[in-house]
């Protein structure tokens, strides 16, 4: 099952099941996601209307909580590389996860910001859960997850050090992030293994292939990992949001990654690239984003079909 939240002028959306071609959508009866969550159900009415992706909202506008994971540590690696900083072994076993805002932007909505803050994109591939109770095991708590969507985490790269150095997390540098037009129960999502999305996440910026990193391959900690980490110590209400962190390949030889245009996977997020040009060359090149840039976020299934719809964001700066 697809499903879309409208924009209808409420602060939740419309609640629409999309056919599997995006041509059709019927209303549902719960009226909202939060409220279909809350209820554990979701009831489609049978008439069909013509769908159109651009009238589209945030999947959940308002999610009980977004919790963001970084669990492509090879990206944490390069990082750590370009700071010239070494890799804590525990970084392997243990996930990074930070609290982020729990309100969205549309998929396209503007990306507003102040240049000399560092705007950046992040690809990621998130999911809804149900309720989870606490201390759930990583095995068990894959059976949560009620939808797959995929979300760019919106990040302002210049704030960021400011707010680590205080050692208490990320808040000013970390602004509403957008989802995908669309989002997909695991059942019918191609790709889902039960704990992980393989395939090709694409990322366009102004028009020209950025990424295309397999969602897939590299991932140290997947979402049943990811949603136990969450989970330890606090049960997560339904509509709790997870994410998987800006998605993140090696090189088959091993090395840190290549630009789309020199036959690699590229990067999900413009602060790779530049840490990747840091660690080769001693200095990062690649400008983050400005006025009038656009991204473009998506994923195809094997037949060429877009999978989630696309996020398509352009900058409009303060």
């Amino acid at each position: 099952m697809k499903i879309a939240s409208l924009n209808d002028g409420t602060r939740d959306g419309q609640l629409v099941v999309v056919s599997d071609d995006h041509q059709t959508q019927r209303p549902c009866t719960d009226g909202t996601l939060r409220a279909a969550l809350d209820a554990g159900r979701l009831v489609p009415e049978f008439t069909e209307q013509p769908f159109a992706d651009t009238l589209c909202g945030a999947v959940l506008p308002r999610a009980t909580q977004f919790l963001d994971g970084s669990a492509y540590v090879n990206h944490v690696d390069l990082v750590r590389r370009a700071r010239g900083a070494e890799m804590p072994e525990r970084f392997w076993t243990d996930p990074l996860m930070y609290q982020g805002c729990s309100t969205f932007l549309g998929p396209t909505d503007d990306i507003t910001g102040d240049p000399d803050w560092g705007i950046d994109f992040e690809a990621e591939v998130a999911v809804i859960t149900g309720d989870v109770h606490q201390g759930v095991s990583a095995d068990e708590a894959a059976g949560f997850v009620e939808y797959i969507m995929l979300i760019n985490d919106i990040s302002l790269r210049g704030l960021i050090p400011g707010e680590l150095a205080k050692g208490f997390g990320f808040v000013q540098s970390k602004p509403p992030s957008a989802t995908s037009p669309l989002a997909v129960t695991p059942d019918d999502c191609p790709g889902w293994d039960g704990r992980k999305l393989h395939g090709a996440l694409c990322v366009d910026l102004n028009g020209a292939a950025f990424g295309r990193a397999d969602a897939g391959m590299d991932m140290t900690f997947d979402f049943g990992a990811l949603i136990a980490h969450a989970a330890r110590t606090r049960p997560l209400p339904a509509g709790t949001v997870i994410g998987s962190g800006t998605i993140s390949n090696r090189d088959a030889d091993g090395g840190p990654g290549r630009p789309v245009a020199d036959d690699g996977a590229g990067y999900s997020c413009i602060a790779e690239q530049r840490m990747v040009e840091t660690i080769k060359t001693g200095a990062p090149v690649t400008p983050f984003l400005q006025r009038g840039n656009r991204v473009r976020i998506w994923m195809e299934d094997e037949t060429g079909a877009s999978i989630f719809g696309a996020i398509d964001q352009k900058v409009s700066t303060t």
